[in-house]
C-alpha cells in the first residue's frame, strides 16, 4: 500500500523505515530538507511540500502524520481537509490530545475523508520490535488500511487493534502513558532507596537484571532501567531534570473531570514538575516558616 509520512523525526523516520521495508512505497515529507533526504536513504521517495507528497500518490490516498500536537497539528489536518479529496484516509500517530482529535475527526469527515487517530507507543525501539498501535475510528476504515498497521505492529495480531471511535486511540495512548509515569516513578523510588543503603553495596544492575526472570515486577521499563545502570551506575552525567510531554497532563485533568481518584500518577506528575524547580521557592518557605515559629536551623544559601 502507498501512502505519505508526514514529520520525519526519529520516530517517523523509524516508522517509514519499517514500512518501507514491510513493502510499502512511502513519500516522505517534513519543513527539514535534511530530514527528507534522511528518507530517501531508507528507501523512501522524498517530497518538496505537503502539496507534492499528496500529488505523488494515486487515490484513494493514504496520508500518516507523526508531527508535534498542538498548533502544528490543526493547521497541517486544515491544510489536508483543503487537499485531500472524499475517500482519502488520514492517520494521526502523533500524541494529540483526544479532544482535539474528536473535533478533527467532524471536520475530516464533513468532507468525506476517512480519520484514524493511532496511539502510537514503542518510542526509538519501534523499528527493531515493532510498535503498539491504539486506534480509534470507524472499524471499516481501519480494516481497509490493515496492511500498514500489521507492517509497524509487533506481529499480525500482536500490539494492534481499534479500541473504539474517532478520540478513543489517542484517550488510549493518553492512559497508557499517565501509567507509564506512575511506574516510572516507582522504579527510581526503589532504586534510589537502595542506592541509599551504602552498607551493602548493592550491585543495582545486577539486581535489575535478576528481577527481570521470574519476577513479578520484570518489564521493558525495567530492561531499560537494567541498560542504564550499567552504562552508568552513579547517573553522574544526567542532571536531576525530568520533561513531560503533556499526556500525563491530561491523564490527570480527565481524572478530575470524572472524578476518579488517580494519586500514584499526580504524585508521579508532580515530581516531574518539582525536578525542574531548582530554586524550590516553596521548601525554602517552608523552612523560613519553621525557623519563625520554633527557631529551627535554617540552611542559608552560599
Amino acid at each position: 500500500m502507498d501512502l505519505a509520512m508526514i514529520g520525519l523525526g526519529k520516530m517517523g523516520l523509524n516508522m517509514a523505515t519499517r514500512l518501507v521495508r514491510g513493502g510499502h512505497r512511502v513519500v516522505g515529507y517534513a519543513p527539514s530538507r535534511d530530514s527528507v533526504n534522511l528518507a530517501i536513504k531508507i528507501g523512501a521517495e522524498g517530497a518538496p511540500s505537503l502539496e507534492a507528497a499528496i500529488q505523488k500518490l494515486a487515490p484513494p490516498r493514504v496520508v500518516w502524520l507523526m508531527i508535534p500536537a498542538g498548533k502544528i497539528t490543526d493547521e497541517t489536518i486544515e491544510s489536508l481537509c483543503a487537499r485531500l479529496d472524499r475517500g482519502d484516509s488520514l492517520i494521526d500517530g502523533g500524541n494529540s490530545n483526544y479532544k482535539d482529535t474528536i473535533r478533527h475527526a467532524a471536520l475530516l469527515e464533513a468532507s468525506g475523508i476517512d480519520f484514524v487517530d493511532s496511539g502510537t507507543s514503542g518510542g526509538v525501539w519501534g523499528l527493531e520490535v515493532g510498535y503498539s498501535l491504539m486506534l480509534g475510528g470507524k472499524a471499516e476504515v481501519i480494516e481497509r488500511l490493515r496492511s500498514i498497521f500489521e507492517t509497524l505492529a509487533p506481529g499480525k495480531e500482536l500490539g494492534w487493534g481499534h479500541v473504539g471511535p474517532s478520540g478513543a486511540g489517542h484517550f488510549v495512548k493518553m492512559i497508557h502513558n499517565g501509567i507509564e509515569y506512575g511506574m516510572m516513578q516507582a522504579l527510581a523510588e526503589g532504586f534510589s532507596i537502595m542506592q541509599a543503603k551504602s552498607e551493602f553495596g548493592l550491585d543495582l544492575a545486577k539486581i535489575s537484571e535478576i528481577w527481570q526472570h521470574g519476577s513479578v515486577v520484570r518489564s521493558w521499563l525495567l530492561e531499560l532501567t537494567a541498560r542504564t545502570l550499567h552504562d552508568d551506575p552513579t547517573l553522574s552525567g544526567i542532571e536531576p531534570w525530568v520533561a513531560d510531554s503533556g499526556e500525563g497532563r491530561w491523564t490527570v485533568e480527565e481524572a478530575i473531570e470524572k472524578g476518579i481518584p488517580a494519586p500514584v500518577i499526580t504524585l508521579a506528575l508532580l515530581t516531574r514538575y518539582a525536578s525542574r524547580d531548582e530554586r524550590n521557592y516553596a521548601a525554602r518557605l517552608v523552612a523560613a516558616m519553621r525557623n519563625q515559629f520554633g527557631g529551627h536551623a535554617v540552611k542559608t544559601a552560599d
